[in-house]
């Protein structure tokens, strides 16, 4: 199994700063994790699921999407199996649910949320203008 469990997000003004986690467990996360991808994404109300950013468990560095690209940085904690998104210079279109989500299956888009069988049950970000 996988748990993902997010946890850090909240309401705050533009231009503040929020830090996401993502505690992962499980016995198929901990045999499956080194070839994995600790990834992020977003949902807002009536709009589709994307990508915001993802990094290798087994480590490198870490894809943004071009939207947070600057402003949000990704990271990760091996020893406590937990990932972080740390979000500065929030803007109010960044305002949506957040979601961690760990994989992809063999041969998919690390971009693509489809790829993904493994999710958190989200974290809600809200900026006011």
């Amino acid at each position: 199994q996988v748990q993902l469990v997010e946890s850090g997000g909240g309401l705050v003004q533009t231009g503040g700063s929020l830090r996401l986690s993502c505690a992962a467990s499980g016995r198929t996360f901990s045999t499956n994790r080194m070839a994995w991808f600790m990834a992020w994404f977003r949902q807002a109300p009536g709009k589709e699921r994307e990508f915001v950013s993802s990094i290798r468990w087994s480590g490198g560095y870490g894809y943004y999407s071009d939207s947070v690209k600057g402003r949000f940085t990704i990271s990760r904690d091996n020893s406590q199996n937990t990932g972080y998104l740390q979000m500065n210079s929030l803007k109010p279109e960044d305002t949506a649910v957040y979601l961690c989500a760990a994989g992809p299956r063999s041969g998919s888009d690390f971009r693509r949320p489809g790829g993904y069988d493994y999710w958190g049950q989200g974290t809600q970000v809200s900026v006011s203008s």
